[in-house]
């Protein structure tokens, strides 16, 4: 049997906020395939609303919040599907990301760590596009034109919401932009599955060709410094720089032990720990070489100093979030003055940054909700905030209502339906998200308060 037959097969779905990932992904799990697939779902927002769209299945659902699996959690990633690769009887693997996720760093897991190299083939990266918002998306969204350029099936969804005609100028314009992805016209993400699983459509030689910095890596730290440090206290001061914080992890290794090389071959673990929810420290705060990550909290004048407490002789590997020059970080103490790094590696920072107005505002309670304020102020603030408003969805709490109601908006569009019943001893909820430009949380949150039933 061929590598390529042993190796568990990943599927990658993309497209932007609203296109139908999770309608597909809903389609592929309540399927009669008669295969076992684990999911993974990352979003962005502050709270966890997609694994509450996601159908009952037997799969195992993974969800990743509040964070761009193309950025920081890619860690998370590669633990999680490091525990996968462990587990018998897996057919598969569906990763479903952020609206705002460009799929090629994405990719780049499954050939930058090894273990995921061997045990997993890359098998497709399928994009959903929104044919209604469409030409909107090409004009102001970068994200979007990097999940099509990047496909190797695209979904042009929704294809019941445009003319016959302009369907086909949106599916030339696709191909302009990638001729080599298989294209496919849907509604409601309707395709047969063996179109878009194991279908052996990824290959790397032809995304090289169309990118040669394909596997050079975007990590979540743009620089790393060796330090052969004596044991005892030292400081590690920041000045103001261009964030409010900076995020730093140290690796110990025995003294004398790391060289040149070791900043690069110490990279994923530095990586896995970029992935762990962040220690928040002020300015006075002890860090420690460990399994952590740290946030540093910087002051808006003057400098902010950290202790750096070594138990013992130690090569420390410090890897920052930012260069230390932006923030004319140092590190000294120790019996001695300012230390100066024996061994340093400009990692260049994250490549893929999102637009700075592009945010979520998160809104969960328990109160019963009147559907009609409800929808009033749904339909208000659509029609006054569509364009701006890339994606809501959520599942809510209606009086009177023995069943969940999940709804679901792009811009000025919107539908809701009932899910399943509300389990006896269950704990009953809204939880919805809003994500979108230049959002006002105050008023998201007051205006939904005032649907409260009465």
């Amino acid at each position: 049997m061929s590598a390529s037959q042993t190796q568990i097969p990943v599927t990658v779905l993309t497209g932007y906020l609203g296109a139908g990932k999770t309608t597909l992904l809903n389609r592929i799990l309540s399927e009669n395939h008669g295969k076992k697939y684990a999911v993974v779902i990352n979003e962005f927002g502050e709270l966890g609303v997609d694994n509450d769209l996601v159908v009952d299945a037997d799969e195992e659902v993974f969800e990743m919040n509040n964070g761009c699996i193309c950025c920081t959690v890619r860690g998370d990633l590669i633990r999680i599907i490091g525990g996968l690769m462990k587990r018998k009887g897996l057919d598969g693997i569906i990763i479903e990301t952020t609206g705002l996720a460009d799929p090629s760093p994405v990719a780049q897991t499954f050939f930058v760590d090894e273990d995921v190299k061997t045990r997993t083939r890359l098998d497709a990266i399928v994009t959903v596009v929104d044919a209604r918002n469409l030409p909107a998306r090409l004009a102001d969204s970068h994200e979007a034109q990097e999940q099509i350029a990047f496909a190797d099936v695209i979904l042009l969804n929704k294809t019941d919401l445009c003319t016959a005609g302009g369907v086909g100028a949106l599916e030339r314009r696709l191909r302009a932009m990638n001729a080599a992805a298989r294209i496919h016209r849907t509604e409601r993400a309707a395709l047969p599955l063996d179109q878009i699983l194991r279908i052996h459509a990824f290959d790397l030689a032809a995304k090289l060709a169309q990118d040669a910095d394909f596997l050079v890596e975007e990590l979540p730290f743009e620089w790393a410094g060796l330090y052969r440090l004596p044991a005892g206290i030292g400081d590690l001061v920041l000045h103001p720089g261009p964030d409010p914080t900076m995020d730093v992890t140290a690796l110990a290794m025995g003294p004398g032990t790391a060289g040149t090389d070791t900043l690069q071959e110490a990279r994923l673990e530095a990586l896995r720990r970029f992935a762990l929810p962040p220690v928040t420290l002020q300015a006075g705060g002890s860090l420690l070489p460990g399994p952590h990550r740290y946030r540093l909290t910087l002051g808006e004048s003057g400098p902010s100093r950290f202790r750096v407490r070594v138990p013992e002789p130690t090569d420390l590997l410090l890897y920052t979030q930012h260069r230390p020059e932006e923030f004319a970080a140092s590190l000294g103490g120790f019996g001695g003055g300012t230390l100066e790094p024996v061994a340093s590696r400009d990692f260049g920072g994250p490549g893929h940054e999102h637009d700075a107005s592009v945010s979520s505002v998160g809104i969960e309670d328990a109160a019963e909700l009147d559907p009609k304020r409800l929808n009033a102020w749904l339909g208000e603030l659509l029609q006054t905030r569509g364009e701006d408003l890339f994606r809501c969805k959520g599942i809510l709490n209606f009086r009177g209502s023995p069943k969940r109601v999940v709804f679901q908006g792009v811009h000025m569009l919107l539908e809701s339906n009932t899910d399943r019943r509300w389990q006896p001893g269950e704990t009953r909820f809204n939880r919805l998200v809003f994500i979108g430009r230049n959002l006002d949380r105050e008023s998201l949150v007051a205006g939904f308060r005032n649907c409260h039933a009465r």
